[in-house]
């Protein structure tokens, strides 16, 4: 999947900045200053490249992990509705909560690219010596309250155009009265920005891990060009 440099690039960065003492052929060619740009510019590609395939038509729709379903509240009913030939509304309303996402989700590169720029040594330290989500994490952190902030008012826009939401938010605002849904659902675009949120973190996470246990998988001309000196090509 063409979304699979996310972080990728980052970690193996990260992991040549390691690599110096085990290897008689070690970067000191490079110094550390060029090694954190050539890690921040790094990161950046691979952030830039996660946001646009994200982004495009079914980034989150077709894919089976970032999709986002229907509310919780509506799942259990959603049986129901289709026996009763209210299906399409269903539909509609999965496609257009995924197309939201994908509209919204644009709005993250400017934020991922800075908390990439702002990472310090001590940042990248506290990654490598981490868990495999460490990096995950340090962007989470570092932008999910940002990326809320920007998610949410384009959602909520393209949300306002379909008629099937402005009857679930009747639906819902009843439902959180009876106890029959969740407080943090009643509001559909505060649940897709969460949702839409979960998938790009998700998709960093399996990125950051796969490169983990396989470093040698990465590509790009940083990596061939800095694996060559560590390699004696």
């Amino acid at each position: 999947m063409r979304h699979r440099n996310l972080v990728r690039a980052l970690i193996v960065a990260l992991f040549l900045l390691a690599a110096t003492s085990a290897s008689a052929l070690d970067l000191s060619g490079f110094s550390n200053r060029d090694q954190v740009a050539s890690l921040k510019q790094a990161l950046t590609q691979g952030a830039e490249t996660a946001v646009k395939n994200l982004a495009k038509e079914d980034g989150y729709l077709g894919n089976d992990k970032v999709r986002i379903p229907l509310p919780e509240s509506l799942q259990k009913v959603d049986g129901l509705l289709r026996k009763f030939g209210m299906g399409k509304y269903a539909d509609e309303l999965v496609v257009s909560m995924n197309r939201a996402a994908e509209a919204a989700v644009p709005e993250a590169k400017a934020l991922l690219v800075g908390a990439a720029r702002k990472m310090t040594v001590e940042d990248a330290k506290g990654i490598l010596t981490g868990n495999d989500a460490a990096a995950t994490q340090y962007f989470r952190k570092n932008t999910e309250t940002a990326l809320a902030g920007k998610f949410r008012p384009i959602i909520s826009k393209a949300m306002l155009k379909v008629k099937v939401a402005e009857k679930y938010g009747q639906f819902a605002d009843k439902g959180v009265r009876f106890g029959l849904v969740d407080e943090r659902d009643a509001r559909l675009d505060d649940y897709i920005t969460r949702k839409a949120l979960e998938g790009l973190f998700l998709v960093m996470t399996e990125q950051e891990q796969a490169i983990r246990a396989n470093p040698l998988e990465a590509t790009g001309n940083l990596a061939k060009r800095v694996f060559s000196v560590l390699r004696g090509q």
